[in-house]
């Protein structure tokens, strides 16, 4: 995301999330397990889609509940485009959660008792607008078990047409 929309995702994560399972930054899900095989591959596919790829239009849709949770949906033609750009390269690698399609969105809690995720959800809901959400780039981690180590980041480069 932008740095503004990172810090005010990163901030409702570290208000609501049970900070023993807040173990990454806010973030979209785009694909939940490629094989770590295919990092170097993934890497320089990324590198090129970067490069010739404008910064996605996306906008924040709705708040929504994860029944124990709460998460902004997140509406971007562009963004599933780029997914199913790099989900088509690495078909036969894909496992059946990520051959399906994501619902995109950003959680900012989750795992909490059900009334906890209604109040928060309540309390978002109040005064939130659908608005525009800034995408700057895309990564990949390494899941470590809890913690997650950071393998690359690349921002778009591409220019509008």
């Amino acid at each position: 995301m932008g740095a503004a929309d990172q810090r005010l995702f990163d901030n409702l994560r570290a208000a609501h999330f049970p900070p023993e399972r807040n173990h990454l930054a806010a973030h979209i899900t785009l694909f939940h397990q490629l094989p770590p095989s295919c990092l170097n591959e993934l890497d320089r596919l990324i590198h090129r889609i970067a490069a010739d790829t404008p910064p996605p239009t996306a906008s924040l849709r709705e708040i929504y509940s994860l029944g124990g949770g709460v998460a902004f949906r997140i509406d971007s033609p562009d963004l599933m485009a780029i997914r199913e750009r790099i989900a088509d390269h690495f078909v036969g690698a894909l496992t059946m959660q990520d051959r399906g399609t994501p619902r995109l969105h950003i959680t900012v809690q989750n795992k909490v008792p059900a009334a906890a995720a209604r109040a928060l959800m309540l309390e978002l809901a109040a005064d939130f607008r659908p608005r525009a959400l800034t995408i700057a780039g895309l990564a990949a981690h390494h899941y470590l078990g809890g913690p997650w180590q950071p393998a690359f980041t690349r921002n778009f480069r591409g220019a509008r047409t």
